[in-house]
Order: structure tokens, then C-alpha cells, then sequence
């Protein structure tokens, strides 16, 4: 049977731009077949078995030509797959999707086309340019920059009645170009002082707009080295940047953050760095190993109504621990007979996210601060359940060990995820890295094993970012100097400190 195509549009860069039909899309496909300027982190949406293919299309130097493109998704729909055709920007507005849908409707395959945000509106919005402005454009003109090698687009386009047009014109893979777009305008009767801009790498965090004169356009370029991928913008509505740039205001912008995480969990603290215009630079040190077929677990959740407290330390207890508790049969009504404590903020979440809200969460997110809780009230009849990690910290186990029944379960061990080492060293050694940043005292020594402690002195000079005390003593243990620690142990709490430390960078904040 044949498969399905279907031509998505990824949008300009910025992770969330890509609409909600075409991230489906991903989700279900069994091929991806995707262009440089796609976000890759969509990869990371798609299914475990997806195959992923790389056909490149940087300018001049194409992985695979057009033509094999289109035979390639062809050829993957007729072996029966469902076939994502990947495309920065939209497949339309020159992202030579039209020819693909051709080739698909000429061999009968089905189609469908997915649309995205274009990179001539989406990344003019991110450079504080609006495409049209009742003051300086009422129409918006899109034109290919890079001319065919058989000079049909030089013929086709009408520079006449582009440089005697108001609207905004908008010229993409145009760089090599640019002289000729300059001097063909002007000889048309452009105002040789229009306003010019260069957005590269539009909506993402190393985004840059460098502006000029359609005169000195070309100059400026080459001064500025001016590199694809680049949007050249000409007309009055560039003048507007300096008012609406709201993109590179943004706390983080620019920023490059490594963050050390759990490979099955998405980051809460990269997300919030993306929000903020950074670029978190996600190092995955951790593989969940659950602990299959726990039968030990299946016995506690059976008599789990003898339990007067159940105690979770992370959210990947939380998760194994309701999962198993759905499967067996059970629901939450099952642990009315529990309070249930949670270390900290996240772990609460989690717990809410299965619909009940924890009895008991301390103001300092360790174990100490949730034994400094349940001291005064636990008694020596209760009968405590705490369900963790391997090898996890013992000292809740220790300390209410003294005054009542504790049942402790292994369900799950934390172990290296050796798959990203060379991004690991390539981060320690890449000096526009900003900061590390570690949630967890297990991400630490796992960042630790990934580079090896031969790579340790690369780190002596990072800004190393701490959630809280216990973290910052691991890292102190290995000699390390923590460059600041949250206030409190949350992701929040990690933003802030970055972006106050920024301000202070900035001059807008006294320490």
C-alpha cells in the first residue's frame, strides 16, 4: 500500500512557531525528511522509531539536489510510509514544495501540504520590522535573490516596478546577490537612501539585524560579514526597528546555556530559557532505568491503605509510581488513607498532575527540609512509603527510621546517558557558552563521567549555575567554584538568578 506525504512548513526557527497540525504531523511520521533551516529539536517530537534524513539545502552546497529529493519522498510514500517533507519557513514561498507536490500528484501518491509561518513575516516581526505600517506600506513584495543558473529570474523580475513600488520588498538567499539588487533598484529610481536591513538567522536566539542604505547596502555587508541565511528588507518600515524590537530585549537574548537534564524528560528550565530568548543548549546525563516487573511495588500499592504517609523524592517516582498503580487497577482513592509529602515544587506538580494536591511540601526543597516537617508529626504506629530512586540520598530513610516503620522502594535507577559526549566537550570548550546549569546532584557527576575528569580544569572557568545547597556541595566536592545558586531550589529560581546576573552585566542591577 502506499504511504502519505505531507509538506510542512516549520516556520522561521523559533521552536514555537510551528503550527499545531504540522507538529501532529511529526508525531506520527515514519520518515522525516528535513532541510537546515528546520528547528531540529522537532526531531525530538517524533516517534521512537522515525527515521530521520538529512538533504541539507544550504546555499550552493545541496545534500541531495532537488530532483533526488523528490524522488526520495516518492520513493519512501510508495514503500507504504507516512512521510513528513520538512521545510523552513513554508513549503510555498520558495521552498520549492510546489515541485514536490507535482512529482507526488504525477505518481498518484497522496499529499497534503501543511503551511508555516514564512520567514519574510515571522522574522521581520522578531526584528522589530512590520512588514506593512499604514504609515509606510501597504503591500509587501516577496522576490528570490539567489537567480537561476539559467538567468531566468533576472529576466523574470521586473525592477522597474519594484524600485517604483511603496510596499516593503523583502529578498531572501540574496547575499551573493546583493550588489546587483542595490544597483538595479537604484538605476530603476529607487531612492538610493531607503532603509535596508539584514536579518540573519531570523527568530532564533542568535538572530542579528544589522542595517543600512540600499546606497552603502553592499558595503556594509561585506564589512559586517554578512552571511547566509539572511533576509534583506528594503523600505521605510526598517526605520521603525529601533521602536518595535521587542525580540532582542528579551532577558536571555543571545544567551547560550547548557542544560544538563534527564534524556525522557522535555526541560521545564529550557523551555523557560527559549521563552526568555536564550539558547539552551540541552545535554541529556541521565537515563531513566525502571525497575520492570516490580513485583516488591506491586505488594506495598496491594496493601497500600496500611500506609499513613507516602513520601516522593522526584517526579520520576511520582510517574512510576501512579503508572503502576493505574495498571494494577487503582485509582488516587485508593491513598485516602495517606498524606502524601513531596521534596519539592516539582515533584508537587507532578502529584497534581495526577489529580491530588500533596498534604506536605516544604519551604526548603531537600530532604531536610521535608524531614524538619514530618519530625513533630509523624508517630511511632505510622507506617511510611517512599518509593525512589536507587542509590538516591538516604537520609530521609535514616532519620525516620528512629521514629516509626519505613518501606522502601526501588523503582527506578538513574544511569549515564553516554550518547551526547562529544556535545558534552564541545560545550566546555565552546567559549560563547555562557553557562552551565545543574539541577540536580546526580546531573553532576554524570557531567562529570560524560567529559571525563581529565576535561575537569575546562570548567574552572564556566559560569556554573546551582539549584540549590546539596547540588552546589557536589559540585564543590569536585573542586569546582559554583558561580551563583538559586534562592530557592526551583527552575524558577535558576531563571532568576541568571537573568538578575544579566541585568547586573547590563548596568541595571547593583549586586
Amino acid at each position: 500500500m502506499k504511504g502519505k506525504v505531507y509538506l510542512v512548513g516549520a516556520g522561521p526557527g523559533d521552536y514555537k512557531l510551528i503550527t499545531v497540525k504540522g507538529l501532529e504531523c511529526i508525531k506520527k511520521a515514519d520518515v522525516i525528511v528535513y532541510d537546515r533551516l528546520a528547528n531540529v529539536k522537532y526531531l525530538e517530537e517524533a516517534k521512537k522509531d522515525c527515521t530521520f534524513i538529512n538533504v541539507g539545502k544550504a546555499s550552493s552546497n545541496h545534500i541531495l539536489p532537488q530532483d533526488d529529493i523528490n524522488r526520495l519522498i516518492a520513493d519512501k510514500a510508495l514503500e507504504g510510509k507516512v512521510v513528513v517533507r520538512l521545510k523552513g519557513g513554508d513549503p510555498y514561498v520558495f521552498g520549492r514544495g510546489g515541485e514536490e507536490a507535482e512529482l507526488l500528484r504525477d505518481e498518484n501518491i497522496d499529499f497534503e501540504v501543511v503551511p508555516g509561518i514564512t520567514s519574510p513575516i515571522g522574522g521581520l516581526c522578531y526584528a522589530g520590522i512590520p512588514i506593512t505600517h499604514r504609515d509606510h506600506a501597504s503591500s509587501f513584495h516577496i522576490i528570490t535573490g539567489h537567480p537561476r543558473k539559467d538567468g531566468k529570474e533576472t529576466k523574470e523580475i521586473n525592477w522597474n516596478a519594484l524600485a517604483n513600488v511603496k510596499g516593503t520588498l523583502v529578498f531572501l538567499m540574496g547575499i551573493s546577490n546583493l550588489k546587483n539588487i542595490s544597483e538595479n533598484l537604484i538605476e530603476e529610481g529607487k531612492d538610493k537612501n531607503t532603509p535596508v536591513a539584514f536579518v540573519s538567522w531570523a527568530t532564533r536566539s542568535n538572530q542579528r539585524v544589522v542595517t543600512a542604505t540600499l546606497e552603502n547596502a553592499h558595503e556594509v555587508a561585506i564589512n559586517e560579514n554578512i552571511k547566509p541565511p539572511t533576509l534583506i528588507v528594503v523600505g521605510s518600515v526598517v526605520s521603525l526597528r529601533e521602536k518595535l524590537n521587542f525580540f532582542e530585549e528579551k532577558p536571555l537574548f543571545g544567551k547560550n546555556i547548557v542544560v544538563t537534564r534527564c534524556r525522557t524528560q522535555s526541560s521545564e528550565l529550557a523551555k523557560k530559557i527559549s521563552d526568555m530568548g536564550g539558547n539552551p543548549i540541552e545535554i541529556p546525563t541521565i537515563k531513566i532505568q525502571k525497575v520492570e516487573d516490580n513485583k516488591e511495588l506491586e505488594v506495598e500499592i496491594d496493601k497500600i491503605k496500611d500506609y499513613t504517609y507516602i513520601l516522593f523524592s522526584s517526579k520520576n517516582a511520582v510517574d512510576i509510581f501512579f503508572d503502576k498503580l493505574n495498571e494494577m487497577g487503582y485509582d488516587s482513592r485508593v491513598l485516602h488513607n495517606s498524606k502524601i509529602c513531596a521534596v519539592g515544587s516539582e515533584t508537587a506538580k507532578a502529584i497534581k498532575s495526577r489529580g491530588i494536591i500533596a498534604d506536605i511540601v516544604p519551604q526548603k526543597y531537600v530532604a531536610e527540609g521535608l524531614y524538619e516537617e514530618l519530625k513533630d508529626i509523624i508517630k511511632e504506629n505510622d507506617k511510611v512509603l517512599i518509593p525512589r530512586a536507587k542509590n538516591a540520598r538516604d537520609f530521609l530513610i535514616n532519620k525516620l527510621s528512629e521514629k516509626c516503620y519505613i518501606k522502601e522502594v526501588i523503582t527506578y535507577e538513574s544511569v549515564i546517558d553516554n550518547d551526547k559526549k562529544d556535545l558534552a566537550i564541545e560545550a566546555i570548550e565552546d567559549e560563547e557558552v555562557d553557562y552551565i546549569t545543574f539541577a540536580s546532584s546526580s546531573t553532576v557527576k554524570n557531567f562529570i563521567t560524560l567529559i571525563g575528569e581529565e576535561n575537569l580544569k575546562k570548567l574552572q572557568n564556566k559560569n556554573i549555575i546551582s539549584i540549590g545547597p546539596i547540588t552546589s556541595k557536589t559540585i564543590e566536592d569536585f573542586g569546582l567554584e559554583v558561580y551563583k545558586e538559586a534562592e530557592v531550589a526551583t527552575i524558577d529560581s535558576m531563571i532568576d538568578v541568571i537573568s538578575n546576573n544579566e541585568k547586573v552585566q547590563m548596568g541595571e542591577l547593583t549586586c
